[in-house]
């Protein structure tokens, strides 16, 4: 298998001091370092690697890979000016980059920078100058003999194939020149013409060839289109050169908007865009996947956006997933380490989109050296280090073994959809839930306190682990198991009902299918079920029975954190959580479940990290707003627990609950204080009388808070002139009023021995009277 790995072919020099070098996607290929000054970014639409620049239609296809399902959507053609395209998953907008004339993309002076020659055949350098000359443009190859021509074979006014008249040159890359036309037969649309680095070179001709074969059966609105396939004779040899046609409509691409953010900012692009970029070209490749060929030169030059509009281009070096014998094109820092021995892949496709995420988002000078195949230490990147999921992405993206990367590119794009709406809201605080097709929501509201009347104004408490286990949130069986009928069957059954039906199915009696008795999905809802009933031995041996059918199924590791919990071993069920979240970056479930694992393991800055994300992200999530709470509480941040609690909405059913925790916290004096403070006593009050509680409820939470506010009155404080709760600030009112809470209570109390407590809680506190 012969593989070719060329950078793009527009360079510039580095400028510093004996440096002979060029600058490749803004380093310099030699001294890996920045230029000296920032490069200016051409006003012009882009032309990128060897592909076209394109037109624009948008749109997402279905993949038609992987297990998850993506949507399919159709876009309208056209010049992009007329419809707005879903760049930016309709998350964030992108901002547009404006069509302009095509005339104004045309190479003044179209030459082959000296750095970029390399023979076809062998990839020996050639062309280059000596001893201060220039190198020559023609020639053959010293290395393997093969002729070698980076001279343009068309200039303006040449008429190809009868019908084509040429503007001028475009670009050259690693296939050769890319012309912009006229098509004479269609009104004079502009086209572009795609030819051969050198028409005798053999295996330039069969790439070309390979290309007119897919191009013919691709279409798809985020790829460029092919309108026709001709033949020009070479004005030297006579002999024909293959020209491949193809729309055209100027946009930069992510390559140049790269560079023109460096040179305006000194900034890579923001982490959230380049996601919207990722998220809207995946489908593009799932729709080359589902129909047995890969991309294989994926990197940010062979994507356009024009307006609001993507559009994938530079289709040289697509092959058949199956071809065993073309030779293999890519651009080295973005190619997978495997493409050598075992050849392009689904995996080696999803390696270079990710590849590309970390050359669009920060700066790492040696990315196609020292860090060609691995990330450099996330600490050192600030990127990183701030958005953990978007590293997570990242790691199992570029993963070196094409087994741990993502499975395919809906799989991929629906990740990522999820750590944008991670990105976006942890910058702006506003909540970006979602859908999620892997999970279940939370079975139930993990660590939320009763607001019974008789609880003594009792705190908020850490959950066990058998609270844990319970309400997390489930894997969704896949429908499409065998077993999906039976499981959905024993959702009303008891736990000791439904592990004695599992357990039955399991073992094929009572007449089980034996499809049923073999799904995986039947081994993991007893899995589940056992771990519930804390038969963690049983639960344990049914899990290694799923690894020896499925080792790689990620949920062996969801439910062996839950049985890790179960156990009382939080450590490694934090180990095992942190495992699922390596392989779904960008799920909330295993964010909620490192939270409170990390919670029971002691690390609350950590636990407090991850339930801050996942209830900035999503309100559904209670849990997480009640976990990040007791976080804030045990950081002495009250302030902060407050706002947690106070973010549950109305809808929710923890919506009093958390109400009442907030009022609760706001009564508990402050880091430093032994007494509460004036102002949280009448925010206590006035979010108090907000609530609609049962009379015993109100009652309760009034005479707590009296009892604070007498608390404030013994210690000498004072309260101020305002009212609280309608009772005068002095102490002689707080007590009659407290008092009268205490009785009422005990006429509302469901048994004697209560009644009694409370009446004397009131006689206790009821002021001296001279009566």
């Amino acid at each position: 298998m012969t593989t070719t790995g060329k950078p793009s072919t527009t360079a510039r020099a580095c400028g510093r001091p004996g440096c002979a070098g060029t600058i490749e996607d803004g380093y310099c290929d030699i001294c890996g370092l920045a230029p000296v000054a920032p490069a200016s970014a051409s006003s012009g639409p882009v032309q990128a690697g060897s592909g076209s620049v394109i037109s624009g239609a948008t749109g997402t296809g279905n993949s038609g890979t992987g297990s998850t399902a993506t949507h399919s959507r159709r876009a309208r053609t056209g010049s992009g000016r007329s419809s707005r395209g879903r760049l930016g998953a309709g998350l964030i907008e992108i901002p547009p980059v404006r069509a302009l004339d095509p005339a104004s993309a045309l190479m003044t002076d179209p030459q082959v920078p000296e750095s970029k020659r390399f023979c076809g055949t062998c990839d020996h350098a050639v062309g280059r100058g000596r001893n201060g000359n220039p190198g020559r443009s023609e020639g053959f190859c010293p290395n393997c003999g093969t002729a070698f021509s980076f001279s343009p074979k068309l200039g303006p006014g040449d008429v190809v194939a009868g019908q084509y008249e040429v503007a001028g040159c475009l670009a050259h890359g690693g296939l050769g020149w890319i012309y912009l036309a006229q098509d004479q037969h269609l009104s004079n649309r502009w086209v572009v013409l795609k030819g051969l680095l050198n028409s005798e070179d053999s295996g330039a001709q069969a790439a070309a060839l390979a290309e007119r074969r897919f191009l013919a059966e691709v279409e798809h609105p985020n790829i460029v289109g092919v309108y026709n396939f001709v033949q020009h004779p070479d004005p030297r040899s006579g002999a024909l050169t293959g020209y491949i046609v193809m729309e055209y409509v100027g946009g930069r691409s992510l390559r140049q908007l790269l560079l023109d953010r460096r040179a305006a900012t000194g900034e890579s692009l923001p982490v959230a865009e380049t996601l919207a970029y990722a998220i809207e070209v995946l489908p593009a490749l799932g729709y080359l996947h589902a129909r047995g060929l890969v991309y294989c030169d994926f990197k940010p030059d062979n994507v356009i956006q024009v307006e609001e509009l993507i559009k994938l281009i530079d289709m040289g070096a697509v092959r058949r997933i199956d071809d065993e014998d073309s030779p293999v094109f890519g651009t080295v820092g973005y190619q997978a380490p495997e493409i050598a021995t075992l050849g392009p892949s689904v995996a080696s496709d999803l390696y270079t989109i990710g590849r590309s995420l970390a050359v669009l988002t920060f700066e790492f000078p040696g990315w196609r050296t020292e860090y060609e195949h691995r990330l450099p230490d996330p600490a050192d990147v600030p990127v990183l280090v701030k958005h953990d999921s978007f590293l997570r992405a990242l790691r199992r993206a570029t993963h070196s073994d094409p087994a741990s990367r993502f499975e395919s590119a809906a799989e991929m794009a629906e990740q990522l959809t999820g750590v944008l709406r991670e990105v976006l809201a942890v910058s702006d605080g506003q909540p970006r839930p979602g859908f999620s097709a892997l999970f279940s929501a939370e079975v139930q509201a993990i660590g939320t306190p009763d607001i019974e009347p008789d609880d003594q104004a009792a705190p908020l408490v850490s959950p066990t682990a058998a609270e844990i286990v319970a309400g997390l949130p489930v894997p969704v069986v896949d429908s499409a198991d065998p077993a999906a009928g039976f499981l959905a069957t024993l959702s009303t059954l008891e736990q000791g009902q439904r592990i004695a039906a599992l357990t039955a199915a399991v073992r094929g009696e009572h007449g089980t299918p034996p499809t049923v008795a073999e799904s995986v999905e039947t081994r993991l809802a007893l899995a589940r079920a056992l771990i519930v009933s804390s038969d963690t031995g049983q639960a344990a041996a049914v899990l290694a029975d799923v690894a020896a059918l499925d080792s790689g199924d990620w949920r062996i590791s969801w439910y062996t954190g839950l049985l890790q919990l179960a156990s009382g071993d939080a450590p490694q069920a934090r180990a095992a959580f942190d495992a699922v979240l390596d392989v779904l970056p960008g799920e909330l479930a295993p964010k909620l479940a490192l939270g409170l694992a990390a919670e029971a393991a002691g690390d609350h800055a950590a636990a407090g990290r991850y339930l801050d994300v996942v209830w900035t992200v999503d309100r559904g999530f209670v849990s997480a707003a009640f976990g990040l709470a007791r976080m804030k509480v045990a950081a002495r941040d009250h302030a902060g627990a407050v706002a947690a609690l106070s973010a549950v909405p109305e809808s929710s059913s923890q919506y009093l609950a958390a109400q009442v925790s907030a009022i609760r916290i706001r009564l508990s004096p402050p880091p430093g204080h032994d007494w509460v403070i004036t102002t949280e006593l009448h925010e206590a009050a006035r979010q108090l009388n907000s609530l609609r509680l049962s009379p015993a409820q109100q009652q309760r939470m009034k005479a707590e808070l009296l009892q604070a506010t007498l608390e404030r009155v013994r210690r000498g404080q004072t309260l101020g002139s305002q009212p609280l709760l309608g009772i005068e600030p002095s102490e002689r009112a707080v007590r009659f009023g407290l008092e009268r809470s205490y009785r009422e209570l005990a006429r509302l109390a469901p048994d004697r021995a209560r009644r009694v407590a409370l009446v004397d809680m009131a006689n206790g506190v009821r002021p001296r009277t001279w009566s």
